[in-house]
């Protein structure tokens, strides 16, 4: 009794809960969310940029997340070369699983930070890079990110 008033414990004060976790995706899930974000499978490795340059290039890597808080997942897609990304050196796609399959909801050269803000429930997404210019923030339409 005192183990489970233990965890109980500890799952409020960390906040866990079941459904706070998105759902895992399936290794056909992955793939099908890789083509929509526009990479191909080269060498077993999800790639988009064609960079046989950098040696620091990163293939394509892949994060579930739920981010409007529906139980259905989110994909946040990322690659990194200076080949083909410049100085930022990274390049990210976040795709929403719709009926039709994987949406490309938003699709930037930089590094994505989710701030506090939302519109129409999702979290409003500042794109950063090298500068000290303001950084762009997108938030969402209702069906993809916009340019604020």
């Amino acid at each position: 009794m005192r183990l489970l008033t233990g965890i109980v414990l500890l799952s409020l004060l960390t906040g866990a809960s079941a459904a706070a976790a998105p759902p895992a995706l399936s290794d056909a899930d992955k793939a099908a969310a890789f083509k929509a974000a526009g990479f191909t499978l080269k060498g077993g490795q999800w790639v988009r940029c064609e960079d046989d340059v950098t040696e620091s290039k990163q293939t394509g890597s892949l994060e579930v997340a739920d981010l409007n808080g529906d139980g259905a997942p989110e994909a946040w897609i990322r690659e990194s070369s200076t080949f083909c990304y410049g100085n930022t050196a990274e390049a990210f796609v976040l795709l929403t699983r719709r009926p039709a399959g994987w949406a490309v909801i938003l699709d930037e050269v930089g590094m994505a930070a989710e701030l506090g803000a939302k519109t129409h429930g999702w979290p409003d997404i500042e794109v950063g890079g090298p500068g000290f210019d303001a950084m762009p923030v997108f938030r969402f339409n209702g069906d993809r990110y916009v340019r604020r």
